[in-house]
């Protein structure tokens, strides 16, 4: 048995190495886009811009959070997809408890999703 002072992980010396490597290839693109990219500042690539558009009012206003709940709700449905994924490749090894625990987390999404029904939260293009 060895003794803990001569202990060497050899298994992780390959997870240090990619990380090695990952950090010095994230750093050497950094450094190689600074060094080609041209540095001509002028006043109209310097202005700021909200997706494309001039922008519209003073940076110090409160904007409104129309779409939040929107991306909220894409999220929720978009993790659900992810776990429903999951659940069928796996179906032909589940017992009944996994088909009861999927069908009670169906029906919770379900009463989330009538919740956000009458809410007015999918009137969505009322937002725009």
């Amino acid at each position: 048995m060895q003794s803990p002072d001569l202990f060497l992980p050899s298994a992780y010396l390959p997870v240090l190495l990619m990380l090695l490597i990952g950090f010095l290839f994230g750093l050497g693109g950094i450094l190689f886009g600074n060094l080609v990219r041209p540095k001509h500042y002028y006043s109209l690539k310097l202005t700021p811009y909200e997706c494309g558009n001039d922008p519209s009012g003073l940076p110090w206003q409160r904007i409104t959070i129309r779409f939040f709940p929107i991306a909220i709700l894409f999220a929720v449905f978009d993790v659900e997809v992810g776990l429903l994924y999951a659940w069928c490749i796996g179906f032909s090894e589940l017992n009944s408890l996994g088909f009861y625990s999927m069908l009670l987390f169906l029906v919770i999404l379900f009463i989330g999703f009538i919740y956000d029904f009458k809410k007015g939260l999918l009137d969505w293009y009322k937002r725009l």
